[in-house]
């Protein structure tokens, strides 16, 4: 009995060893293939994961927010392109007339009441050649009609005033130059928008009769591209008008100032007798 239950129990831990073991490189079998498992799945899934990276990133830039001059460009776009197009060429011409009149009339601007004391000093000092000659070298409508005017001092008072009032009408039609076009600019392109949007409805409206039914969709397009053009042209015609307005302002201020001037300069010349009669 003694010699059975030492048998019996040597052969029992010599399984239960074997168990353990089997068990042991059963776990460790489990381990390692996990482990490789992960491994292999990890560039799988950073590939997917940066795949995915720019898709996000992409998807987010669509739906950020645009800004009012990437709102403008993409309505722009939306809108039709050859009623944009003439819109955009009213806006680009008349913008140039603009800005090439506004830097004239800042250029013909002087300081008036500093320019009419050096001409009375260089009549007082040297007469009527010092006086021409510092107007020839002075820019501006207000210099060459006093450089008009002691031209012909030797005739007269009567002849200086006729000559300063002829040379300041030549000089107010040089100040207007161009400023036709810009009005007319103004009112074209909001008149090209109305008649994009006219045509925009009725291309609408010819839509519907070929589908024989009022479509909400199809509607709701048509009528928003031709409300486009009218908007954009509405837009072009106030930048045009703002800057309009401020070179009308700027060139009456101007003819002011030569009226003025004018006047100053009859007085000066019977000031110090100039003219011969």
């Amino acid at each position: 009995m003694i010699a059975g239950m030492m048998t019996f129990g040597f052969v029992n831990g010599v399984l239960a060893e074997e168990g353990d073991s089997t068990t042991t490189q059963a776990v460790e079998t489990t381990a390692m293939t996990e482990a490789d498992s992960s491994e292999t799945a990890s560039p799988v899934a950073e590939a997917t994961e940066t795949e995915t990276a720019p898709a996000e990133a992409a998807t987010a830039e669509e739906k950020a927010p645009l800004n009012f001059t990437g709102t403008l460009k993409q309505k722009f776009i939306e809108g039709d392109p050859f009623w944009m197009s003439f819109v955009l060429i009213c806006l680009v011409i008349g913008m140039a007339l603009c800005i090439e009149r506004i830097v004239y009339l800042n250029l013909a601007s002087i300081n008036t009441n500093k320019f009419l004391e050096d001409v009375e000093a260089a009549l007082a000092k040297g007469g009527v050649a010092e006086a021409k000659e510092l107007c020839r070298n002075t820019r501006g409508p207000i210099a060459s009609i006093f450089y008009q005017g002691l031209d012909r001092a030797d005739e007269g008072i009567e002849m200086v005033e006729k000559s300063v009032v002829s040379y300041g009408g030549v000089q107010m039609g040089q100040l207007e130059k161009g400023v036709s076009w810009i009005s007319l600019f103004i009112a074209l392109a909001p008149m090209l928008g109305f008649m994009g949007t006219v045509i925009g409805m009725i291309f609408a409206f010819d839509k519907i009769v070929e589908d024989g039914q009022v479509s909400p969709t199809t509607v709701a397009a048509g009528i928003k591209v031709a409300l486009l053009t009218t908007v954009f042209g509405l837009i072009a015609a106030i930048f045009l008008q703002i800057f309009y307005n401020y070179i009308v302002s700027k060139i009456d201020g101007l003819v002011n100032e030569m009226e003025n001037a004018s006047i100053s300069l009859v007085d000066m010349m019977l000031k110090y007798k100039i003219t011969s009669k």
